[in-house]
């Protein structure tokens, strides 16, 4: 079987610090060599230093990594590196695809899905959002792709965090949870934040949505290690707990206490994205089958979405499905009426 190549989808807005966090990953001794794809070749975001030709598509970094610059398509372009890599004129370990400060992810997340030869040969590691903490709030006031760049975050650095108060760091922490409560907060200084942290996480894997695992270890809240999960004092305890915020953009999160029809709830949420995936950006869930003895997982992305059967229930588990869902105009009672429409008594054992 052919190696799949974790990618990082590296984002923030103009001035968050996505070049200084990109020049640490192609600059530390971590023995791991990066591609890099630039998603439009007038905002490069890599110091030009590290660049020995610009008239290229392909760069070779002084650092033995590759930065290619998108001039055209993105799928031709991931085309052309991996075969390049699969013929051996190249070699890396790993993708950074780093999009410009006014890109909205989406597209770019959904390229890894609608190619056949990409979802063979790349696997999505993270979104990476990086935040500006001195200028993050008016950003979320009047701009609507830095809003979508921390609601697509699987994870965010919160950068520049020394030019802001204590208080005032609590404030845009409590605003970019309410945003996206699926994301660790990562608080740095010049991006300086350990990069195990951020890279080879396998946060955007089905196999990894540890926000809605039970029993997860929560940090505390400000810290960089928090995770939203159903035990933290933001999610109501009978059916989650709506985040509201002044942004058109915010969460929602589910629960139910009976399990499901897998035919049905499959039916109804790709039902719903096809509706209304492009105000649906994120949504993730684990859910309780019916008759089931494995946990059945979903992830979407706007019009996008994939199921897959996990690891079976543990006996001493609560069985009960979780959902979040992330995007604009979210219509709770139709979503908590759609998933009742799915449910199925429990059977007394």
């Amino acid at each position: 079987m052919t190696e799949r190549i974790p990618v990082t989808v590296l984002t923030g807005y103009l001035g968050a610090g996505k070049t200084t966090l990109l020049n640490r990953i192609l600059s530390e001794d971590h023995g791991r060599r990066y591609a890099v794809i630039v998603n439009e070749f007038g905002e490069i975001g890599i110091d030009s230093d590290l660049i020995l030709n610009t008239d290229e598509e392909l760069f070779e970094m002084n650092n033995g990594c590759i930065c290619c610059t998108v001039r055209g398509d993105l799928i031709r372009t991931l085309h052309g590196l991996l075969q390049e890599r699969g013929g051996g004129s190249r070699t890396f370990d790993a993708i950074i695809v780093e999009t410009t400060g006014l890109a909205d992810p989406g597209p770019v997340v959904q390229t890894f899905f609608v190619d056949l030869f990409l979802q063979a040969r790349t696997a999505l590691d993270s979104v990476t959002t990086v935040v500006d903490a001195r200028h993050i709030l008016p950003r979320l006031a009047d701009s609507r792709e830095a809003v979508e760049q921390i609601a697509f975050a699987d994870q965010i650095v919160l950068n520049k965090t020394d030019l802001v108060s204590t208080v005032e760091l609590r404030d845009i922490e409590s605003r970019l949870n309410a945003l996206n409560p699926l994301a660790p907060i990562h608080r740095a200084v010049r991006a300086q934040v350990a990069l195990d942290k951020v890279l080879g996480r396998e946060s955007f894997d089905l196999t990894r949505i540890v926000a809605l695992e039970p029993g997860f270890p929560g940090a505390s809240h400000g810290t960089m290690d928090h995770v939203h999960d159903e035990h933290c004092d933001h999610f109501a305890a009978a059916d989650g707990h709506d985040h509201e915020h002044d942004s058109e953009i915010s969460s929602l999160c589910l629960t139910l206490d009976r399990p499901v029809s897998r035919v049905e709830l499959e039916r109804w949420l790709t039902q719903l994205v096809a509706r209304h995936g492009t105000d649906i950006l994120r949504a993730k869930g684990i859910v309780d089958v019916e008759g089931g003895q494995r946990r059945l997982v979903f992830q979407s992305v706007h019009m996008l979405i994939e199921f897959d059967l996990q690891r079976p229930w543990a006996a001493d588990e609560a069985r009960h499905s979780r959902l979040v869902f992330i995007g604009r105009n979210l219509d709770r009672g139709a979503l908590r009426s759609g998933l009742e429409s799915c449910a199925r008594p429990r059977q007394v054992q």
